[in-house]
């Protein structure tokens, strides 16, 4: 049996609500050493041509399948929050969808057409046959070819966190929605792996000095509110869940990030780690975040989105000053009135 199954460990997805030395993180798009702006402006975190050869790396591997446990998760996630909305969506797309990660879950009663696009060529001929009618597009997430009012429903899985751009991003998904239509994504953030962060920074500064971005930045959920507000979007709704995964060790750990196409794609990530520091951070990692069974949890903070196109037929707040009951008058409301006794 291939080792790096034992003890069912690998594909265990559970919640957890343990912390430990967990590295707070912050906003994406504040000033940071080592980060460059872009001709338009943003700032430049991600080498996305690196992102892409990772992407097409991985879908060029034989066992491919089975590093997509986490996005099969997700995925179906994403589909529930799809069927909670009890309406069917004529057109809809999947913006960095890889192999139909969502569109597996769903039904054609609910997305009767669907577009699916990815930065990877070889993912997109990966994806996975479903129910629904699908074309498959090639396009960058920062640079949606589509014009505006085109979709129903947008969905985004497990990509937006590798976006330089995501004002812009969900600006663009904003603008090729219908009014009233719908957006409804999940992406990394928050403290995402910050077991293997800790770790590495730990190990780093022991044996060498001082540490180098081994994980990249990650989006914090205060901060998606306002992103999806400052887009155009309303009715919002952002959620977090923690999903943790046990592997038999850091190695593990490294190597599914990697089959997965989710390495570091940052421009100022360090390609190398010394043999020493890399036994080092195993080390680290099993003492701080260690199993009694011997394996090591890997936290994937999952930000989950929800909002809405402005339409004049959404239900919309009372104007102020338009109450007819003060709060005063339902403090009254529960107290017993007095009766005079015959």
């Amino acid at each position: 049996m291939n080792s790096r199954l034992s003890g069912t460990v690998l594909q265990r997805l559970t919640r957890s609500g343990s912390a430990c030395c967990r590295h707070q993180a912050g906003p994406r798009f504040g000033p940071c050493r080592g980060l460059t702006e872009s001709g338009r402006g943003t700032m430049n975190v991600f080498n996305r041509d690196m992102k892409k050869r990772q992407k097409n790396w991985s879908a060029s591997l034989q066992d491919r399948d089975q590093y997509d446990y986490l996005r099969d998760e997700v995925g179906s996630r994403v589909a529930d929050r799809v069927y909670d909305i009890a309406r069917t969506f004529p057109l809809a797309l999947d913006v960095g969808g890889g192999k139909s990660h969502i569109a597996e879950h769903l039904s054609k009663d609910v997305v009767e057409r669907l577009f699916l696009t990815d930065i990877s060529e070889k993912t997109l001929k990966r994806s996975r046959k479903t129910e629904i009618p699908t074309s498959c597009v090639l396009a960058d997430e920062e640079f949606l070819p589509f014009k505006e009012n085109t979709f129903d429903l947008v969905m985004s899985s497990l990509s937006l966190h590798w976006i330089n751009d995501l004002p812009g991003a969900l600006r663009q998904i904003h603008q090729v929605l219908k009014p009233d239509g719908v957006f409804i994504g999940a992406m990394a953030g928050g403290e995402t792996l910050y077991e293997l962060r800790c770790s590495l920074q730990m190990a780093e500064t022991e044996r060498e000095g001082g540490f180098s971005p081994h994980v990249s930045p990650y989006t914090a959920v205060t901060d998606l509110g306002n992103l999806l507000g400052q887009a155009g979007f309303n009715m919002l709704t952002v959620d977090v869940d923690e999903v943790q995964v046990h592997y038999p060790g850091i190695m593990e750990v490294m190597m599914d990030l990697q089959g997965m196409g989710e390495s570091n794609c940052a421009w100022n990530r360090r390609s190398l780690l010394h043999r020493d520091t890399l036994l080092a951070a195993a080390a680290i990692y099993k003492e701080m975040y260690g199993n009694e069974d011997g394996s090591v949890p890997a936290t994937f903070d999952i930000l989950y989105m929800i909002g809405w196109k402005p339409h004049e037929s959404q239900a919309k707040p009372a104007q102020r000053g338009s109450a007819t009951m003060s709060f005063g008058d339902l403090s009254k409301i529960s107290q017993p009135t007095s009766t005079d006794r015959p």
